[in-house]
């Protein structure tokens, strides 16, 4: 199953108008890149699947070193060792890449299922990685990005609602959005953008549901978000990101990322 954090409103006519309930959230079971393009071969080596036992994608991530990748807490919470294969260098989302099993999963200690917050956790694998053309980490963002910067989502997911899985990676350039702009672009959920949030996109059309939980917001080959959650599905609003900045020193602490 496919992971995205959607809220719930609690009428239909608040949903109606994108006025959805603070606090009320879900695990929503498609993922979406909504107007985006298939990526090459190689193009984003820093990409990871999360996947069960049984190969069924559930989650992105992102590749920080030999041994570590980054996600979403809420894609990792609750979940077993055995049941967490981390998957590298794969441009279909079903086959190809290679696998790791998980050897530690490390959650953030002040992440909130209610509200969202501190939504990062990091998976180590039991094997060292090997590097290459298709498997690459990415640095880390140590610097506060503001609005107006064009980054990259990528993903797997359907790529309209309704639809049909995407078969390969898909990618999509967003500009992000200030705080303080997203506070008013989330459907009345000004409430749940942290200071340890950024937010991108807001086009109709143009954006996701919020792509795949845990992967990347990337520019250049620097990551400075960790998909969160979102308001399906690109409906004109923000999509919204744990600011890699803010926990940097976080998942250094657990990874020893440079």
């Amino acid at each position: 199953m496919l992971k995205f954090v959607v809220i719930l409103s609690l009428a239909a006519v608040a949903l109606s108008e994108g006025k959805l309930a603070p606090g009320r959230f879900t695990e929503y079971t498609e993922s979406f890149v909504v107007g985006g393009s298939t990526a090459s071969v190689g193009q984003f080596p820093y990409q990871a699947s999360l996947r069960s036992s049984g190969n069924a994608h559930f989650c992105g991530g992102i590749l920080v070193n030999s041994r570590w990748i980054t996600s979403a807490a809420h894609c990792t919470v609750g979940r077993s060792l055995a049941n967490t294969i981390v998957v590298l260098g794969a441009h279909s989302r079903t086959t190809g890449g290679t696998r790791f099993n998980s050897a530690r999963i490390v959650n953030h200690p002040s992440y909130n299922a209610n509200t969202i917050a501190n939504d990062v956790s990091v998976v180590q694998t039991t094997a060292g990685i090997g590097f290459g053309n298709t498997i690459r980490p990415i640095t880390l963002g140590s610097a506060t990005v503001g609005g107006g910067v064009n980054a990259v989502l990528s993903g797997w997911g359907l790529t309209s609602s309704p639809g049909s899985l995407a078969a390969n990676l898909q990618f999509l350039t967003k500009a992000t959005l200030t705080n303080a702009n997203c506070q008013n672009r989330v459907g009345g959920n000004g409430n749940l953008i942290f200071a340890h949030k950024i937010c991108a996109g807001g086009q109709v059309g143009r954006g996701a549901c919020s792509g795949d939980s845990g992967g990347p917001l990337a520019v250049g080959n620097t990551v400075i978000g960790i998909v969160s959650w979102g308001i399906p599905c690109a409906r004109g609003f923000a999509d919204v990101y744990d600011r890699v900045s803010s926990h940097r020193n976080w998942i250094l602490g657990h990874t020893g990322a440079q």
